[in-house]
């Protein structure tokens, strides 16, 4: 199994963790080393832009998308975090490609970083155990889009 890890450099004190988490989950499940390309995008919007381009090259069973928006004073945080949400099913819809939803929206850093830190909690974790779920069920039926 290949999996593709597209991952937003905006907020690395965040993502680092996550995707500490998801390579953690990874590993666990047999899937290491080549078998994993890392993507990084500057932010959370460019996410669901390179997961389409990554699935486009059909090169990987899965992507896993992983980020980290924060609330701030303006509205910006609920325009891109729209955008970032229905840009991923998106990418994952038109593909046919497991696209799994690492994208953290926190009100603070301190949840984020609750989030991103070591163990059963943390939400890069939790991305790439859907994703392989996702890829092994897709596999399983037998179709292609």
């Amino acid at each position: 199994m290949r999996i593709a890890l597209v991952i937003s450099e905006y907020h690395a004190f965040v993502t680092e963790g996550l995707e500490r988490g998801a390579r953690q989950a990874l590993q666990e499940l047999g899937v290491e080393g080549p078998a994993i390309a890392r993507f990084a995008v500057p932010g959370a919007f460019e996410l669901a832009q390179a997961a389409s381009r990554v699935a486009a090259a059909r090169q990987y069973d899965a992507i896993i998308c992983l980020g980290c928006l924060i609330r701030g004073e303006t509205a910006h945080f609920d325009y891109i975090a729209q955008a970032a949400s229905q840009g991923i099913m998106r990418a994952a819809q038109a593909s046919g490609v497991p696209v799994s939803f690492g994208l953290l929206t926190t009100n603070t850093a301190d949840e984020a970083l609750a989030r991103a830190s070591d163990g059963d909690g943390n939400k890069g974790r939790e991305a790439a155990m859907a994703a392989v779920a996702m890829a092994r069920l897709y596999s399983g039926l037998g179709t292609s889009v």
